[in-house]
């Protein structure tokens, strides 16, 4: 290339090279906009879609595609978009899609129920859905682990995993008349109520779980004690008839009562899912605490009729124990039917006496050989035990343990096991003996011949009072009379101010006097014949009707 040789200008001898330029046509513009524009939308709606997932529940009743809602607190949550039935046409399967925000009702303890109007013990619900239809309730679970698949709930749960307030487990040997929604009360208030029940893992006991709401789920405690008010508590004892119910809901559905005891003035709020016992009443549940127990067993040579397996255990009046078994044996050298009774009693129970002993006799709780010994110095001081009636109008009986210097002696067998404490009779069997030695005493008595005796005397009675009515009596008042006559007739003659007429008036009256009591007497005796031998009773006059 030469210098005078113009720029791009090809040199002598070579092709020229044509430049090319691109341009794109404003036509193609629109298409590439809105194929942008539909890609970022599929985009956006891919991303904002929420999970989808399936429900099995048992019918399809108030389930409709693309109608019925899934709701959370009452706001939706989701839509079913499909009801289709098993293949082994069992169960409908709901698939349901949910909104984004809904991604927590993924977690495998979620809940899903149909919500519609229904009528149960524990009260109305869902009566907004006879205008709304029915509706998918559901509640978000706690677990982090997710799921796609779940079974619904025939029945809403009582208790969401939102409500505040704390879960308590209870164990108990059976479930009673409680039941899911079954109340919970504190000093007679409502305050939560029973969400599960089952067996536990062997089979032999109960589990059931409560929920009691904030606050008041501050009042159980470490020392809080649960019992069931299912129904009514009719308690017969020896102290007469004790009835008591928490509620009338309680009456209807059961219910459970909590409360801690008042010797636990330190006592702090329990822990979320702890364990509790469930009692049977009140009584056994805020009884102090029962200590080691302790197996006896009795025998005893009579009925024991009215004795039942429960029935109280007391010493000195005191309850300690209660009676757990109750079995028929046979002697086979007296040719007899005893009834064994298997007894638990609790020594810490006595309280301070229990403590003292401990302390004076030295005695270990936990040496066996301890407590034998022990029990056999308090059977050679008269330690008995009786069955005595509680109740005269129900026949119960009950199982007291004494002392009676005066019992007869027994051989104490120190290796039976249980250890067995000697018995006396009943006070019904001994009233009774009493009664039978008194009557023997009165069948022994010579009956006949005092009989026949009395009989004898009465009738020589009768003709001596026959005699005195007939003879005696009419000459003595006849006599009476002429002596009045005379007297009268002598008063007529005397002066009326001599002292031999005033005389004479005196004994007048002192004969109409005399003669009135031998007609009262006559007429006694006429009445009361037996009187002459035994006498006028004390009180009774000469003239009063005979009985």
């Amino acid at each position: 290339m030469t210098p005078d040789t113009p720029e791009g200008t090809p040199s002598p001898g070579q092709p020229a090279v044509k430049a090319r330029r691109f341009s794109v046509s404003l036509v193609w513009i629109v298409p590439i906009v809105a194929v942008l524009i539909g890609i970022s939308l599929v985009v956006n709606n891919l991303m904002g879609q929420g999970p989808t997932i399936e429900v099995v529940f048992k019918t399809g009743q108030g389930l409709e595609a693309n109608k019925t809602a899934v709701k959370y607190r009452n706001v939706v949550i989701g839509q079913v978009t499909t009801v289709d039935l098993s293949e082994d046409q069992k169960s409908v399967t709901a698939t349901i899609k949910l909104v984004k925000q809904a991604e927590n009702f993924t977690r495998t303890d979620s809940k899903f129920w149909v919500e519609r109007a229904r009528i149960g013990a524990s009260g109305i619900s869902g009566i907004d859905t006879l205008l709304s239809g029915d509706f998918i309730g559901a509640d978000a679970g706690q677990a982090k682990e997710r799921s796609k698949n779940f079974i619904g709930l025939e029945t809403p749960p009582p208790i969401t995993y939102g409500e505040p307030g704390k879960r308590f487990i209870l164990h108990t040997d059976d479930l009673g008349s409680l039941g899911v929604g079954s109340p919970v009360y504190y000093r007679k208030i409502p305050v939560g109520q029973v969400v599960s029940y089952g067996l536990e893992a062997d089979g032999n006991r109960v589990k059931l779980e409560v929920f009691v709401h904030a606050p008041n789920d501050a009042f159980v405690t470490e020392n809080t004690r649960f019992w069931n008010v299912s129904g009514v508590d009719l308690n017969v004892g020896a102290d007469g008839f004790n009835l008591r119910t928490e509620s009338l809901s309680a009456m209807l559905v059961g219910g459970i009562a909590f409360r801690a005891p008042d010797y636990s003035p330190e006592d702090q709020p329990a822990e979320q899912d702890k364990n509790f016992e469930l009692f049977d009443n009140r009584q056994t549940a805020l009884a102090p605490p029962s200590g080691k127990a302790q197996y006896l067993q009795l025998r005893f040579d009579q009925s024991l009729r009215g004795l039942k397996v429960g029935a109280p255990v007391e010493f000195l009046g005191i309850e300690f124990g209660r009676v757990v078994s109750i079995n028929l044996d046979f002697d086979v050298q007296q040719r007899i039917f005893p009834v064994i009774v298997g007894i638990v009693v609790y020594p810490q129970r006595l309280g301070q006496a229990h403590t003292k002993m401990l302390k004076v006799l030295n005695h270990d709780p936990d040496d066996e050989k301890s407590a034998v010994r022990m029990i056999n110095t308090f059977v050679d001081n008269g330690l008995r035990a009786q069955a005595r009636s509680g109740n005269l109008l129900t026949g119960q009986l009950y199982i007291s343990l004494d002392f009676y210097p005066k019992a007869e002696k027994v051989a104490f067998d120190a290796e039976a096991r249980p250890v067995r404490i000697p018995t006396i009779p009943g006070s019904l069997q001994q009233l009774q003996e009493q009664f039978q030695a008194l009557v023997e005493k009165v069948n022994a008595l010579p009956i006949d011949r005092i009989a026949n005796n009395l009989d004898r005397n009465l009738v020589e009675l009768h003709k001596g009072l026959q005699q005195v009515n007939t003879k005696t009596l009419p000459g003595v008042q006849g006599t009476l009379q002429e002596l009045s006559k005379t007297l009268q007739s002598a008063n007529s003659t005397l002066a009326d101010d001599s002292p031999q007429r005033e005389k004479i008036s005196q004994t007048m009256d002192e004969l109409n006097r005399m003669s009135r009591s031998l007609r009262e007497l006559s007429d006694y005796l006429s009445r009361h014949p037996e009187s002459l031998l035994l006498g006028r009773p004390k009180g009774a006059s000469a003239d009063s009707p005979s009985p």
